[in-house]
């Protein structure tokens, strides 16, 4: 059960992130820069940012040392539990998280201890900055969930 749990928040996260997308974020950079901006995607080990200084850029996820979240969410909690509710109360989407904990890449990222300290802490914004939670926007399950819940 704890284990589902746990997916169950992730996919929460993931998800919550691909329907509320939009806030600024900042990007820092392996060599120490930082742009300011948009994550539109995560595709093939390559990020897409909109920037407002910059346009669209494209950077190599190897690149990226952290993503911050630049804006405030306070209205996000109320979204985040409706969002919650209706993936509860969805068994087709219910079945698809299930399913998750037998999935050999969800359960690597399971096993990382710096993912299940930022879950247990219900610290969203460390593991929306972990580059192995933003690559399982890349999973199939996950991206299913994401197209019911829209």
């Amino acid at each position: 059960m704890r284990l589902f749990m746990i997916c169950f928040a992730i996919v929460i996260i993931l998800v919550a992130r691909s329907v509320f997308a939009g806030g600024l974020r900042e990007i820092e950079l392996r060599d120490g820069s930082s742009i300011t901006g948009e994550v539109v995607s995560l595709n093939n080990g390559i990020y897409t940012i909109k920037s407002e200084s910059l346009g669209t850029v494209k950077i190599e996820e190897s690149k990226v040392s952290v993503i911050r979240q630049k804006s405030s969410t306070q209205g996000a909690g109320g979204e985040a539990r409706s969002l919650q509710n209706k993936m509860m109360n969805d068994e087709e989407i219910m079945s698809l998280i299930q399913s998750l904990q037998n999935d050999p890449e969800f359960k690597k990222i399971l096993e990382d201890p710096d993912v299940l300290k930022a879950v247990n802490a219900g610290d969203i914004p460390a593991l929306m900055a972990n580059p192995k939670i933003t690559k399982l926007l890349n999973n199939r399950t996950v991206q299913e969930i994401q197209k019911k819940v829209k």
